[in-house]
């Protein structure tokens, strides 16, 4: 496997995971699933950071970070409080209990999704398929990307790449 083929396969598995998200009764948003899962990633690596810093870190415009943080605050995913040192500014951190939405989202399964991708109806090979995700997820963990940057800290790509 060369770079652009597990590139494509990322992609591939970005969309298979957005398909796989709960939708029922949720209005139409601005922001994207990919959008608010990486403001999500950033907040719980991150606790009690403002939207500026989010959008610096994440490289996605601030305008989509606040987007996103309306989208986790009506989830129930997020809580704010305004930052003692400025007032101006509002810090950011996960909730400290998990909403009713944030807890049907961590209990559906990919195996639906997986299964159409795949265009197979046989849960053995969906099994197979899941059981070799999460063996990459144990591995490649959001935490490992930090070897791939140089010792500046700072990544040759960002989010909006």
């Amino acid at each position: 496997m060369n770079g652009v083929e597990l590139f494509l396969l990322g992609r591939t598995l970005m969309k298979i995971g957005e398909e796989a998200m709960p939708t029922e009764g949720l209005r139409e948003y601005s922001t994207s699933v990919r959008s608010v899962l990486i403001v999500a990633s950033d907040i719980v690596e991150n606790p009690g950071s403002a939207v500026g810093e989010i959008a610096t870190r994440t490289g996605l415009p601030q305008s989509r970070v606040s987007g996103c943080v309306a989208r986790l605050r009506e989830a129930g995913a997020i809580a704010s409080e305004p930052d003692p040192a400025d007032r101006r500014r509002v810090l950011i951190r996960q909730a400290p209990d998990a909403s009713d939405r944030v807890d049907l989202v961590r209990s559906t399964t990919i195996d639906p999704a997986l299964a159409a991708a795949l265009g197979t109806d046989d849960p053995d090979d969906v099994a197979g398929v899941v059981a070799s995700l999460e063996t990459l997820a144990r591995r490649l963990t959001p935490g490992t990307l930090s070897r791939l940057r140089p010792a500046s800290g700072r990544s040759r790509t960002s989010a909006r790449d």
